[in-house]
């Protein structure tokens, strides 16, 4: 039993077939799913397909692409969509320099501000990061000085150095479809040594379909692909590595009732 630990099930793509996608995943024994949102405009659906099924769950915040977009986003409006009883973190959020859609100073505010509302409520933090590991980096530790707040990087395709410098402030890594993929050799070699104990999987779909599903629109049933390949690298069997994904979502994510 699986969990997409990252998947946007309100996107185009994924939207028109929800019912059929998520039936398609079942199958293949994907147990749960965390639909996330990325603008405030999405928090009402992403939300209303939580409650419509019983094995999925919502997240509420602002990507850092869309920080320009939301200048009067405050902590206390942010808060109170955590309320409710499906919402079980909070993100995704971070930075994101590559693309730079958004001014990097509004970034990192947003940042903060997202990082004080997961102190605040116990939720898990997710975290975007795209070449922007220095910053991140230098936020994270000066916020984990401030107070602890439980947070993971998904879709980790940074630096092993990178990886190395999280999972010592005790964050958790979500490995994507990407560590599929031919050129992913040092994601490969991080993903074979993060402690069983901090390691998640996911798709972000509708992106980044792993192999053998590479062109095609990438579906939550796909997290069954790359957790194969992750379980042959780190020289487990599938089972075992279902199993700690599985009580590592239960335990970072502990107000969803699995």
């Amino acid at each position: 039993m699986l969990i997409d630990s990252h998947c946007h099930l309100n996107y185009k793509g994924l939207v028109e077939r929800q019912g059929e996608i998520l039936s398609e995943a079942r199958q293949r024994g994907i147990c749960g799913f965390l639909n996330i949102s990325t603008r405030q405009s999405e928090w009402g659906d992403v939300i209303a397909t939580a409650e419509r099924e019983d094995d999925v769950w919502a997240s509420v915040g602002i990507h850092p692409h869309e920080a320009d977009q939301h200048p009067d986003l405050g902590a206390e409006e942010l808060r109170k969509a955590t309320e409710h009883d499906r919402v079980i973190a909070i993100g995704e959020t971070g930075l994101d320099y590559y693309y730079d859609h958004s001014d990097r100073d509004a970034q990192r505010g947003l940042f903060r501000m997202h990082i004080g509302v997961a102190r605040e409520t116990g939720l898990p933090l997710i975290i975007h990061t795209r070449d922007a590991e220095d910053d991140t980096l230098s936020i994270l530790r000066d916020e984990m000085g401030k107070g602890e707040f439980p947070a993971l990087i998904h879709c980790f395709t940074a630096s092993r150095g990178f990886g190395d410098a999280v999972l010592d402030l005790g964050l958790t890594i979500s490995i994507s479809g990407i560590v599929t993929f031919k050129n992913a050799r040092e994601l490969q070699e991080t993903a074979r040594d993060i402690p069983a104990d901090r390691l998640l999987v996911e798709t972000d779909a509708p992106f980044l379909a792993p192999v053998p599903h590479r062109g095609k629109t990438c579906e939550p049933a796909f997290v069954a692909d790359t957790a194969a390949f992750v379980a042959d690298l780190r020289g487990e069997t599938l089972d075992t590595l279902a199993q700690n994904t599985s009580t590592n979502f239960a335990r970072l994510f502990s107000k969803a009732a699995l």
